[in-house]
C-alpha cells in the first residue's frame, strides 16, 4: 500500500540520497538511465527502485528531514539500513520469480479493487488528484501494479510454499508451556508504605559513623512501628524520602519493575510486614507490604493462542530462511555494484549468526 503522506520529505531525502551516491556508481556516458544494480535470474533490480527502498525506510526517521546531503548523520543511517534492505529486495525478487512460476498473478479486477481503495483512503477522490500523487511518489500507474503484485506474488509463496509447512504438535505446545510458566503468569503487583532515613554525603563519601547512626535511627523507627505507632503518620513526620507528603505509600507496582533485590526481600514478605532497615542509595530504607496480589496462572488451554503464535513465528522464520537459501542456491545472481554485493554478503553473514538452529528455541 502507498504511503501518501510526507510527500516533502519523500523529495528532499531522495535528493540527499543522489548526492551521496553512497552505494551507487556513477553512470559512465554510454549508458542508459537506469542504472541495473543487480541481475537475480530473469529480473533486474536498478538504482532508482532501490533508492525508493531506502527513501521509504528514510523517511520513518524524521530526525533526518532536514540533514545535509553530506551530512555524516545521512551516511551513517543510509549504511546501516542498506544491507538488510538489498537482502530484503533479493529475497522479494526470488520469491516473486517462484509466484509466477506456480502460475500466481493479479488479474485486472483485483489490481483495480485495490486502487480504489488506496483513493478511497487517501482522498484522492478524481483522477488527476491520483494521477498527480503517483508522480509525488515517482511512479506511473505500471510501477504501482507492479509493486503490488510483487507483494501479492511474495505473501501467496510465502502461504502455500511456507506457512502451510509448518505444524505444531501438542507435545510441542505443553513442553514449551512447563518451560515457560512464567511468561503466562500475571506479576505480583505490590503497594508499599517507605520511610527513608538520609545519609549525608561529601566530596569524600560517606562517613561511617553517620551511616551507622542512620542505621540505629531506621531500627529505632521500626521498633515504634512494631509497637503499634501508625507507619503513615511516623512517615509523615520522620521520612526523608519525597512520598513523605503522602504518608510514605508507593505503587501499585508490579513486582518486575522491582530491582532485584527488592525483588527477593518482598517475596518472603506477607501483607502487613515491616522490613529490616535497607541499605540503599541514598541511606537506610523501611518498607511497609500494605497490599500484595496473587499471581495468577494461566491454564494450558487459555495459553493455547500465545503458544502457538510463539512457537510458529519462531518456526516460521526458520522454515523461511531454509527455503530462501534453497532458492538462493539454485538462482544466478549477477552483481553490477560491488559496494551492494558486500553489503548484501554482510546480511547473509549477519542473519546466519542471529537465525536459531532449526528445532531450538
Amino acid at each position: 500500500m502507498l504511503i501518501w503522506k510526507e510527500l516533502s520529505m519523500s523529495k528532499r531525502l531522495g535528493a540527499m540520497l543522489i548526492g551521496v551516491a553512497l552505494l551507487v556508481l556513477p553512470l559512465r556516458a554510454a549508458e542508459v538511465v537506469e542504472q541495473v544494480l543487480v541481475r537475480v535470474n530473469g529480473d533486474i533490480l536498478t538504482k532508482s527502485e532501490f533508492e525508493q527502498r531506502q527513501i521509504a525506510v528514510l523517511r520513518a526517521r524524521p530526525e533526518l528531514a532536514n540533514t545535509s546531503p553530506n551530512s555524516d548523520e545521512l551516511k551513517k543511517a543510509i549504511a546501516e539500513i542498506t544491507p538488510d534492505l538489498i537482502l530484503d529486495a533479493v529475497d522479494e525478487m526470488l520469491l516473486s520469480q517462484r509466484g509466477r512460476e506456480l502460475g500466481y498473478k493479479m488479474a485486472d479486477d483485483q489490481f483495480k479493487g485495490i486502487v480504489d481503495n488506496i483513493k478511497k483512503q487517501n482522498n484522492l477522490d478524481d483522477e488527476a488528484k491520483f494521477q498527480e500523487a503517483l508522480k509525488s511518489e515517482g511512479m506511473t500507474l505500471a510501477d504501482l501494479k507492479r509493486s503490488l503484485e510483487r507483494q501479492m506474488l511474495v505473501s501467496r509463496v510465502q502461504q502455500t510454499e511456507i506457512v502451510s509447512k509448518v505444524t505444531l504438535t501438542e507435545e510441542e505446545s505443553k513442553a514449551y508451556y512447563d518451560a515457560h510458566t512464567r511468561e503466562f503468569t500475571t506479576p505480583v503487583e505490590l503497594t508499599f508504605r517507605e520511610i527513608l532515613v538520609e545519609v549525608p554525603t561529601s566530596d569524600k563519601g560517606v562517613n561511617v559513623a553517620e551511616d551507622e547512626a542512620a542505621r540505629d535511627k531506621a531500627l529505632s523507627i521500626r521498633n515504634r512501628l512494631l509497637g503499634g505507632e501508625p507507619f503513615a503518620r511516623l512517615a509523615g513526620e520522620v521520612s526523608d524520602a519525597a512520598s513523605k507528603a503522602n504518608g510514605g505509600l508507593i505503587g501499585p507496582i508490579n513486582e518486575d519493575d522491582l530491582s532485584p533485590a527488592l525483588q527477593e526481600l518482598v517475596r518472603t514478605m506477607k501483607e502487613g510486614d515491616i522490613s529490616q532497615p535497607v541499605r540503599v542509595q541514598r541511606g537506610w530504607q523501611l518498607l511497609k507490604v500494605e497490599s500484595k496480589s496473587t499471581p495468577q496462572v494461566k491454564s494450558f488451554e487459555d495459553a493455547r493462542g500465545q503458544i502457538a503464535d510463539k512457537i510458529g513465528n519462531e518456526k516460521l522464520g526458520g522454515e523461511r530462511a531454509k527455503y530462501l537459501d534453497r532458492l538462493r542456491g539454485e538462482a544466478t545472481i549477477v552483481w553490477r555494484n560491488d559496494e551492494l554485493k558486500r553489503a548484501y554478503e554482510q546480511a547473509l553473514r549477519t542473519r546466519a549468526r542471529t537465525e536459531p538452529p532449526q528445532g531450538t528455541r
